[in-house]
């Protein structure tokens, strides 16, 4: 049977830092200088140099240890489709083979990232839902 080395609110709080990664989009205008209120604060969903997000991400995702950010990794490709719960071993060795280093970096790179960790969490039976219900 496969388990998680990764604590389900350790893994949901990185997909929830993903998500909020994941929606914004290039800065269109920086050197805008608008006030929030007169551009709808359309600024807060563009990333740009002074942006936090990516570097949360990477960060919350660099102080995971070993196991944590293998399993981190092999639900991502779980979630995505290129393993089954029941190669869940098999997912793990694969996440090895990118190392430490280029961990954090990678995970934030990867397109649509929080929803393959929703999917991939979703097959131990654990809901994003549930996670928010109880925090």
């Amino acid at each position: 049977m496969a388990t998680l080395t990764i604590t389900p609110d350790s893994a949901f709080a990185i997909l929830i830092k993903a998500r909020e990664f994941d929606s914004k989009v290039t800065q269109t205008d920086p050197d805008s200088g608008s006030n929030p209120s007169d551009d709808n604060s359309v600024d807060a969903l563009e990333f740009g140099p002074s942006d936090d997000t990516r570097h949360e991400l990477v960060s919350a995702i660099h102080d995971l240890n070993d196991d944590e950010q293998r399993d981190l990794i092999a639900l991502i490709l779980l979630g995505r489709g290129d393993f089954s719960l029941g190669e869940w071993t098999e997912a793990r060795k694969a996440a090895s083979d990118i190392g430490r280093v280029r961990i954090p970096r990678y995970i934030a790179e990867i397109p649509l990232v929080s929803d393959y960790l929703e999917d991939g969490l979703s097959q131990f039976d654990q809901s994003i839902e549930d996670y928010l219900v109880h925090h």
